[in-house]
């Protein structure tokens, strides 16, 4: 007789006192997910169809509302019907959709976009707008002033020979002058 495999148990981690404590903290979107798979999987297992009455559609667009404005608000969606909660998920599931996979097409979008509006403008006014914020685009940099600063690493001799060859232009450029003393005689009445 073999003998049981006993897997290894940590000793001294406290067990939750019950199920509500030993869920993790979710997210107002990520609960509702949760629920609504649930609310979901009864109603496969059941055969009954989630029929949302007009009551319960107006119940998760106000619902909806709130977190939109206020997303520190954490439903209690316990209080509310299964019907209502499942249109509320597929509310919340549309809004939190990706539109697009990589910035950089979302960037294209945006120039493609201002383009056309440049070139299909009615006024001037619209198409200096457009064109302004085309200018802004990183990459396309209309707008930006730039500096540019080159370094040049030199040996300590070359540059003592530049600077010597500095001070010799600038002697032969010297001027020489004679300098007199200009005594100013008074005029009487001053």
């Amino acid at each position: 007789m073999s003998e049981p495999i006993m897997p290894y148990i940590e000793e001294n981690i406290p067990l939750p006192k019950n199920a509500t404590e030993a869920f993790p903290d979710l997210s107002p979107s990520e609960e509702l997910t949760m629920r609504a798979n649930v609310v979901k999987l009864m109603s496969d297992l059941t055969g009954k169809p989630l029929l949302p009455t007009q009551e319960n559609a107006d119940q998760a667009k106000e619902i909806a509302r709130e977190m939109i404005s206020n997303p520190a608000h954490r439903p209690d969606f316990a209080q509310y019907p299964n019907e209502t909660l499942a249109m509320l998920a597929g509310m919340v599931a549309q809004m939190n959709v990706q539109i697009v996979d990589e910035l950089s097409d979302l960037k294209l979008y945006v120039v493609n976009k201002l383009v056309m509006e440049v070139e299909n403008a009615k006024d001037a006014k619209t198409r200096v707008a457009a064109l302004s914020k085309l200018g802004e685009i990183d990459g396309v940099d209309a707008f930006k002033k730039r500096s540019e600063v080159t370094h040049k690493v030199l040996s300590i001799e070359e540059v003592e020979k530049e600077l010597l060859d500095t001070l010799n232009k600038l002697e032969d450029k010297a001027i020489d002058v004679e300098a007199r003393e200009v005594v100013r005689a008074e005029v009487k009445g001053e």
